[in-house]
């Protein structure tokens, strides 16, 4: 489409010769979740593609965020009473959360049943959940409001949910190995947990004190305290084992920390925008707000994840930054101390809805183009099953792994 190409021949050679290598201690995922896994998918038909079934669950995470949005565009609703959300729709969110959450643990096992275990099946799954990773914690914000969760504060704790799912990412793309998060599954359980207690008992649950203290408190603490125990050492050490043993990629100081540089520069700049826009914009289009950090962060952790599956160098840049970084220029610009008139309201909003639904094709665009271009190099449909032996015999004639030498994408 439009005839540009995202994936260059280094991409391509790149993913010939990618093997998934993942480490799962998670005593949720190992001892629960893979056992009901693996029992659940044998009643999965062998024709329905592993992609269909981790787009699926995707989709349910869109269908839930749209459907919470409806009645709480604004997150004002948590404190009026009655509350106008019907128990219904937390119900609904509940059931959805965790069977996209299963959908996600067995999509690889359905590859590897069906001999269809390949590249595209990990990047797809993951790219996918980057965006999830936008989408679900604004869940939460509808059970607490923005008078107890200011849209400020709402704009930190995404950026820590963006940060603790990007540095495993990055983990991999210095390790060469994946290291499953122990928070995962435990967050998805607590989300799932959460709202349907909100069904059963109602979201004025969440209104009431413990000790004293409000239960946003309580929720924004344990997301950020959470990560630097059970995630953040535990990457650094497995950076650090990997330099020291020489199992890892062995990148240079400046290669490895490249990958921060677009994230840093999105967190720095959405958040000039969120602190000086001329009509406090993150007050005004919180949600809208967010969907556009969000993107932005997904687009940005897809070519991450382009960059560890092939080994090739990571992006400095984003080029979604450069509209991000124009956007927040306009939008701060001190326009009364040079005698010019004050950016009209209307204005940054406009400037806001047309960012975020141009970034938003853009990344689409993105999503769709790797997609197809890598479909187009393994001759693979995306949501078909090819036989085994089909696939073999593709992979061979492009050179790259036969079915048998791939293995289980596990998220």
């Amino acid at each position: 489409m439009l005839g540009i190409k995202y994936l260059n021949e280094a991409h391509l050679k790149g993913f010939e010769r990618y093997k998934y290598s993942c480490v799962d201690t998670s005593i949720l995922s190992v001892h629960v979740m893979h056992p009901f896994w693996n029992w659940l998918v044998q009643f999965c038909p062998r024709w329905i593609a592993p992609n269909l079934l981790t787009f699926s669950g995707f989709m349910l995470t869109v269908i839930t965020f749209f459907l919470i949005g409806y009645f709480d565009f604004g997150f004002t609703v948590a404190t009026i009473t009655p509350n106008p959300i019907p128990g219904w729709v937390w119900i609904v969110a509940a059931i959805s959360i965790f069977v996209a959450y299963t959908l996600d643990g067995i999509d690889g096992k359905q590859a590897r049943r069906t001999g269809t275990s390949g590249p595209l099946g990990e990047l797809f799954d993951h790219g996918l959940d980057s965006y999830s990773t936008l989408l679900i914690p604004v869940y939460v914000f509808s059970l607490f409001g923005r008078f107890d969760l200011p849209p400020i504060r709402m704009h930190f704790v995404m950026l820590n949910a963006y940060l603790n799912f990007y540095l495993s990412h990055v983990e991999k793309y210095i390790t060469g190995v994946m290291f499953l998060p122990w928070g995962y599954d435990f967050l998805m359980w607590g989300v799932s947990l959460t709202l349907g207690a909100t069904g059963i008992f109602g979201p004025e649950i969440w209104q009431n004190t413990i000790f004293g203290i409000k239960p946003c408190i309580i929720f924004e603490i344990t997301l950020y305290v959470s990560p630097m125990i059970t995630s953040h050492p535990i990457i650094i050490h497995n950076i650090y084992k990997s330099y020291r043993d020489k199992t890892g990629n062995m990148r240079p100081f400046k290669e490895a920390v490249r990958p921060m540089i677009p994230l840093i520069s999105l967190f720095v700049v959405s958040t000039i925008w969120g602190l000086y826009s001329r009509n406090s914009i993150v007050n005004l289009e919180p949600r809208m707000f967010i969907i556009l950090s969000g993107t932005v962060f997904s687009n940005i952790n897809c070519r991450v994840i382009v960059a560890q599956m092939t080994d090739t160098r990571a992006d400095l840049w984003n080029g979604l930054l450069n509209l991000l970084t124009a956007a927040t220029a306009v939008c701060i610009f001190p326009y009364t101390a040079v005698g010019l008139p004050e950016l009209w309201i209307e204005y940054e909003r406009n400037i806001l809805y047309a960012l975020v639904l141009v970034v938003t094709i853009a990344h689409l665009h993105y999503g769709q183009g790797v997609v197809r271009e890598m479909c187009s190099h393994f001759r693979i449909r995306c949501f078909k099953i090819t036989t085994p032996a089909t696939a073999a015999a593709v992979a061979t004639t492009n050179g790259g792994p036969t079915n048998d030498e791939m293995v289980e994408i596990a998220l």
